[in-house]
């Protein structure tokens, strides 16, 4: 048997039923400086200490390399929000970071042709 508080965290009608500041125990600001567009990807070391299904969730997410904007968006949770859970998991030991690497000039033209080359193939 649950408890009232096991209850699901998001509702269809109602949406999210935990406030983003609650996931991160009201912080703010991560211990480690991340970028939206910085890679995270699982050590496969097993962290210590109690993580929320947040924490748990981007672990998973995080298998494979992927953006911090990407987990924001799966996750359903607002960036800094995201960002806190992931320095929580850095600090653990779980997941490493590798900053964005832009060539020469990140608004190169022919790169950002790609990009758009690349989004229209997805739609």
């Amino acid at each position: 048997m649950t408890a009232p508080q096991d209850g699901p965290w998001l509702d269809a009608a109602a949406g999210r039923l935990v406030r983003p500041y609650t996931v991160s125990n009201g912080r703010t600001q991560p211990t480690t400086v991340l970028d939206l567009l910085s890679l995270v990807m699982a050590t496969g070391a097993t962290p210590l200490g109690y993580l929320g299904p947040e924490h748990s969730e981007a672990l998973k997410l995080s298998a494979h390399p992927t953006s911090i904007a990407e987990i924001a968006a799966h996750l359903k949770l607002p960036a800094a929000v995201t960002k806190v859970l992931l320095s929580d998991l850095v600090d653990c030991g779980a997941i490493t970071t590798k900053p964005p690497t832009f060539h020469d000039n990140p608004t190169d033209r022919s790169l950002l042709e790609a990009v758009l080359d690349g989004l229209r193939r997805q739609l």
